[in-house]
């Protein structure tokens, strides 16, 4: 019997080399924001994923994956990486810490859903997560933060999508005037839309169908019903993109699928492949989730970014990324005295290996020129030839391999 990996799952080799170089750069970029990193469990408690997303959500109604344990607790695989990060801001002290406390995961997140290109039922997604302040310099830094890892890559095939959906003191009065409207249009909306509006009216917004889409576009706007406190946060947010000079696009419809978040919500399109699934980081602020957590009021800001999908967008734009090769291999008959030798390279920081299969003087040497290392080391006794494509063969005692191979 054969196996495969499960229907929505993939397997990331060595030689998905522009996967693991995005990673590398999250790795570097992210520490220069003064971000730290978190791991959160693959489990968390269904109740904390319920209250936090909402119950009507569409993550919680179709996409997670739930069940009973042995002892019969009911847990769910995360599907995203917000509120695990704030529990663990809770649980573990971290709300005791300076302001703005700045935290960051790479993990996996699971959704039920239909697989498409660069949409997978576990997929690898970037959490960043600033929990503490209210300053919409803060958003537009978390924007311009995405933005810098893009430009890493020399990615330009993007557009930032950006709204605000107010807070609990200016929100309220604008559902009456949303819910008035959708009463008197309620033609217009098919059944995914009904059942959104009756979780959370925002949430007709976010369905998918093009006709209800254009229906909506005549519907009222958050925007025309902000409070003098949100919509002064919101022109602050803008006035900092300015200065970072990124561009974006307003749109009023912009709403996001989680129950959590307020004020600032944003996207980030990518614009030059046609796939259907082009959003490829989004995010907002949630000022109520830590309290919805059992914690006190505390500001908080953003965004998952599927890993998957920007890789898919960086390959259709023309990046790439190269799988390091060895910088020696070493033939040999005899490769035990030669182990110190191997930890003593490695500890150097020379990417070297040997052979371990019983391969023949000769069938080393053509193992070797499948690998292509830099240099091909060829030990016989204590002298040691090294072969490099465009020099002349060096031979070297044992005793200066070392310092000859870390120049």
């Amino acid at each position: 019997m054969r196996f495969q990996a499960p229907t929505g799952t993939r397997d990331l080799l060595p030689g998905d080399a522009l996967w693991w170089r995005l990673v590398s750069e999250i790795e570097r970029v992210l520490p220069l924001y003064g971000y730290g990193r978190i791991q959160t469990p693959a489990l968390e408690d269904t109740a904390m994923i319920q209250r936090s997303s909402g119950a009507g959500s569409d993550i919680v109604q179709k996409e997670t994956y739930t069940f009973d344990d042995r002892g019969g607790r009911s847990l769910t695989l995360r599907p995203e990486g917000t509120a695990p990060i704030v529990r663990a801001y809770l649980e573990n002290g971290l709300h005791r810490e300076p302001k703005p406390v700045k935290l960051y995961t790479i993990a996996t997140m699971y959704r039920f859903d239909r697989p498409q290109a660069g949409r997978y039922r576990e997929h690898t997604q970037l959490s960043a997560e600033i929990i503490g302040s209210a300053d919409p310099a803060v958003d537009a830094e978390l924007i311009q933060l995405y933005v810098e890892l893009l430009r890493r890559f020399d990615y330009t095939s993007w557009e930032l999508q950006l709204n605000s959906i107010g807070d609990e003191r200016c929100r309220p009065a604008y559902l009456e005037r949303l819910t008035a409207w959708l009463d008197e249009h309620a033609d217009a909306l098919d059944e995914a839309a009904r059942q959104k509006r009756a979780t959370n009216p925002l949430r007709v917004f976010d369905v998918k169908s093009e006709r209800v889409q254009a229906a909506l576009q005549d519907a009222p706007k958050i925007g025309e019903s902000l409070c003098d406190e949100c919509l002064a946060h919101f022109e602050a947010v803008q006035a900092c993109l300015g200065l970072y000079g990124i561009p974006y696009t307003l749109v009023p419809t912009l709403v996001r699928g989680i129950d959590y978040y307020t004020r600032t919500t944003f996207e980030f399109k990518e614009t030059s492949t046609g796939h259907a699934q082009d959003t490829i980081c989004a995010g907002g602020r949630y000022d109520g989730l830590v309290e919805e957590l059992g914690g006190e009021p505390t500001p908080g800001i953003g965004f998952g970014a599927g890993l998957d999908r920007l890789v898919l967008a960086l390959a259709d734009s023309g990046a790439s990324a190269e799988v390091r090769k060895l910088d020696a291999f070493i033939v040999t008959e005899d490769k035990e005295p030669l182990l110190p030798l191997l930890a003593e390279l490695r500890h150097r920081g020379v990417a070297v290996d040997l052979d371990y299969m019983g391969r023949s003087r000769n069938a080393q040497v053509k193992h070797a020129q499948r690998l292509d290392p830099r240099r091909i080391v060829l030990v016989e006794g204590d002298t040691a030839t090294i072969r490099e494509r465009g020099r002349d063969d060096e031979s070297v005692g044992l005793g200066e391999l070392v310092a000859r191979l870390t120049k």
